[in-house]
C-alpha cells in the first residue's frame, strides 16, 4: 500500500510535511488545516486503517508520542485542554490510521469549518513547528 495511500506517503515523508517528532513506528506532524496552533497528527509508518488493526508496538508508540506531544503543546500554547481523537471507518479521511491532538480553548467552537478562521495559525506553521520540536527535544 505504501506510495498509494496518502497517510503512508505523509508518514514516510514522500509528501511535504511539518514533522515535529518521529521514531521507528510513527511520524508526528502538524495538521495542514489546524483547528488551533499546535494541532498535530500521529501517523504510523506502516499502513493501518482502523485502531483494531494496530500491532502492539505501533499502538504503544502512538500513545507514547501522544503524551510527548501533549506536554509540548501545553507548554507552547497553554490551552484549556487537549482533545485526542481518531476517526475510523467512513470518517477516516486519509484511509490510514491517524490520531489528532487538538489544543482547545473554552468558548470556541470545536469543529465547524464555517466558524473557524485558521489563516493566522496556518501562516505560523513554521514557528509552531520550531517551538514544538524544541519542547519535544527537551523531553526525549
Amino acid at each position: 500500500m505504501k506510495g498509494k495511500c496518502l497517510g503512508c506517503r505523509l508518514a514516510n515523508k514522500e509528501e511535504p510535511v511539518n514533522i515535529i517528532y518521529e521514531n521507528k513506528f510513527v511520524t508526528c506532524l502538524l495538521d495542514i488545516e489546524p483547528l488551533n496552533e499546535g494541532h498535530s497528527l500521529i501517523l504510523p509508518k506502516r499502513h493501518f486503517v482502523d485502531v483494531e488493526e494496530l500491532d502492539t508496538d505501533t499502538a504503544n508508540a502512538i500513545m507514547s508520542a501522544s503524551k510527548i506531544i501533549s506536554i509540548a503543546i501545553k507548554k507552547l500554547t497553554t490551552p484549556d485542554g487537549i482533545t485526542i481523537c481518531q476517526n475510523g471507518g467512513k470518517f477516516n479521511d486519509l484511509f490510514h490510521y491517524h490520531m489528532h491532538l487538538i489544543p482547545r480553548f473554552e468558548g470556541e467552537p470545536f469543529y465547524d469549518e464555517q466558524l473557524i478562521d485558521n489563516k493566522k495559525v496556518k501562516a505560523n506553521l513554521n514557528e509552531t513547528k520550531a517551538g514544538l520540536i524544541k519542547l519535544i527535544s527537551e523531553q526525549t
